[in-house]
């Protein structure tokens, strides 16, 4: 299409909303009119689904919960009174608790230890928004790797030790392995400091779970509810307590969050960018997921984006049955990083490649920085400018689709806009392809597969400890302990704990790598 023709086209479906400070460009979509008009009964059913959503219907039925993270910023929708109630008094609770620690100037560190969405949206706010003026450094333990925690621990050492350190667990349950294993190793660091842990530690919680009740002597607990999921929880005590621990205006969070959730009930769909944004990811894989979401953010500060996006949209998206139980196996793959960084990756494939992909562009306004000119009349933010159109353009010319959103400048408003964009974005499409983006089945598989495996490892060393100074091959201890068809489990375990010697099993090596033996050291 000829830059005139694009010109046009890009104005007629351009979504400009100068008071939210926000443009949603998707004229370099190829979808049609009729498209569109298609489109529509869809789109209103979507409509009916998301305001029965936010009056409080059951929108996870396999856990007969309600979804509700629409009403953390804006309490007063919540469908009872003591919901209201509850989520006022959270962030006051939050702010109160904030203002204690920042006054007292006992800690200048945070160590928050989450998995998921208590980790990813904590992790992308506090990278995002972070300046010199922050009141406390953020540290994260977000996985179950010792070697991770391990790295992370020295940095704190680095930053003043452990004794500075405000430490946050969230999970909901307080039984989430991950989380759990990340609290033992800091509760073990800090004993080996010296310290009391409880004196440093604050727990983010459900009411009554295994984690409030082992947080009773500690600083400070604060709410997770159950119609919060945690890949929306940002704008509840799990983004906004490490937030204003850090000094990030956490109001400011809310206001953009509840400013675009205004702008994303619309019912004109030209007029509402989140609606825009599913029909687009609809028309795009075909409504089946058919290409991958790729985000390019051309901000440093957002960088971390792609992957809070990933949790979110994927374990929304991304099922096996829709609502009637038939197996869809729906879902969008998102991956990305940041440009221009990606000039020089995997833009190449993007133009050249395998066209199985749309783009999706953050453009941010504000530069910031250093006004420096690098050449006559160009800074280095120019170029970054150059870099992001110029990318648009060789992909549009070689036929890839790609949409742009513009925002003016990275704070936390704008944060909170893009938070609760993607957030209403995911809802929609879901409703379109007719599938529950609030339950997570396959995670739960996951976990209980996790589980299948360490009880497995258990019977494999209580069986080597019985024989202590045998050996045995994988195969031969599978067969012992009643896992005949599980070889490659049990290989597989062996290894693993041959390779870390405090776990006392010894491996001799044996014609192949399969036909190795274990044995237990002698006691």
């Amino acid at each position: 299409m000829k830059p005139l023709k694009l010109w046009k086209r890009y104005q007629k479906y351009l979504y400009d909303n100068d008071g939210l400070g926000l443009r949603l460009d998707i004229s370099r979509m190829k979808f049609t009119e009729a498209f569109l008009e298609k489109m529509q009964p869809g789109v209103e059913k979507a409509f009916e689904a998301m305001n029965a959503l936010e009056a409080g219907a059951i929108a996870n039925p396999d856990e007969k919960r309600m979804v509700g993270h629409y009403w953390l910023r804006a309490p007063q929708l919540a469908p009872k009174p003591e919901l209201q109630k509850e989520i006022e008094d959270a962030l006051a609770a939050i702010k109160q608790f904030a203002d204690r620690i920042h006054t007292a100037g006992q800690f200048k560190n945070l160590l928050v230890i989450g998995i998921g969405g208590s980790a990813l949206g904590p992790q992308f706010v506090a990278n995002a928004l972070t300046t010199p003026a922050d009141k406390m450094r953020p540290f994260f333990f977000d996985n179950t790797d010792p070697d991770g925690m391990e790295r992370t621990l020295a940095q704190i050492e680095t930053a003043g030790g452990l004794a500075w350190t405000l430490c946050i667990v969230i999970s909901k349950s307080g039984s989430t392995p991950e989380t759990r294993n990340g609290m033992l190793v800091a509760m073990d660091a800090y004993k080996r400091a010296g310290l009391d842990f409880g004196q440093h530690a604050v727990a983010v919680t459900g009411v009554d779970s295994q984690l409030d009740k082992a947080a009773q002597s500690w600083l400070a607990r604060f709410p997770m509810w159950d119609w919060v999921g945690g890949r929306t929880s940002e704008t509840s005590a799990v983004g906004l307590l490490p937030a204003a621990l850090q000094g990030l205006d956490i109001d400011g969070l809310l206001k953009g969050a509840r400013l675009m959730d205004e702008a994303t009930r619309v019912k004109e769909f030209r007029k509402n960018p989140a609606m825009l944004l599913a029909l687009m990811w609809f028309w795009a894989g075909g409504g089946k997921g058919r290409k991958d979401m790729v985000i390019l953010p051309y901000k440093d500060r957002l960088d971390l984006f792609s992957r809070y996006l990933q949790q979110l949209i994927m374990e929304s998206i991304g099922k096996e049955l829709d609502l009637e139980g038939r197996k869809v196996n729906q879902g969008i793959a998102v991956y990305g990083n940041k440009g221009s960084t990606d000039q020089h990756a995997y833009v190449q494939q993007l133009r050249d490649g395998v066209n199985n992909f749309f783009a999706t562009f953050i453009e941010v306004l504000k530069d910031g920085g250093s006004p420096l000119e690098v050449e006559s009349d160009a800074t280095s933010g120019d170029y970054l400018s150059g870099f992001f159109q110029g990318t648009r353009r060789a992909l549009y010319e070689n036929g890839r689709e790609s949409m742009t959103i513009t925002i003016r400048h990275v704070c936390p408003g704008s944060v909170g806009k893009l938070i609760a964009l993607y957030e209403r974005a995911v809802g929609f499409y879901a409703s379109l392809v007719g599938i529950n983006a609030y339950h997570q089945p396959g995670v739960q598989a996951g976990k209980k597969a996790a589980d299948t495996v360490l009880g497995i490892q258990r019977q494999i060393l209580a069986h080597l400890r019985t024989h202590r100074g045998r050996a045995f091959t994988a195969k031969a201890i599978a067969k012992a302990i009643g896992s005949a068809d599980e070889v490659e489990t049990v290989f597989r375990i062996c290894e693993h704990l041959a390779a870390n010697s405090e776990r006392g099993v010894k491996r001799q090596d044996g014609k192949t790598a399969c036909e190795a033996m274990y044995a237990a050291d002698q006691a």
